[in-house]
C-alpha cells in the first residue's frame, strides 16, 4: 500500500470518526430532535453518490470512507426516526 493510500484511508478513518459523537450522543439521550431530517437526507444522498463513485473509479479511500459516513448516517437517521 502507497503513502498515499494511506494518506487517504487515514483522512477517511478522522473525517468517519467525526460523525460518531453525535450518534452516540443519540443514542444515550434518546433524541434526535435537533437534527434535521432535510440535513439528513441530503447526507445520505450525497454520500451515497460518493459511494458509487468511488465503487465505479475503484478507489479504496473514497468506498471506505463513504461507506462508514452511509452507516453512521442511517443509524441517525433511524434513531431520528425510533426516537420521534
Amino acid at each position: 500500500m502507497s503513502a498515499l493510500q494511506l494518506l487517504g484511508l487515514a483522512a477517511g478513518t478522522i473525517t468517519s470518526i467525526t460523525f460518531l459523537p453525535q450518534v452516540i450522543q443519540i443514542w444515550k439521550t434518546k433524541s434526535a430532535k435537533d437534527i434535521s431530517m432535510f440535513m439528513l437526507m441530503l447526507l445520505i444522498l450525497g454520500v451515497s453518490m460518493w459511494l458509487t463513485y468511488g465503487i465505479l473509479v475503484m478507489d479504496a479511500a473514497i468506498i471506505y470512507t463513504n461507506s462508514m459516513v452511509l452507516i453512521m448516517s442511517l443509524i441517525m437517521l433511524y434513531f431520528k426516526v425510533k426516537f420521534k
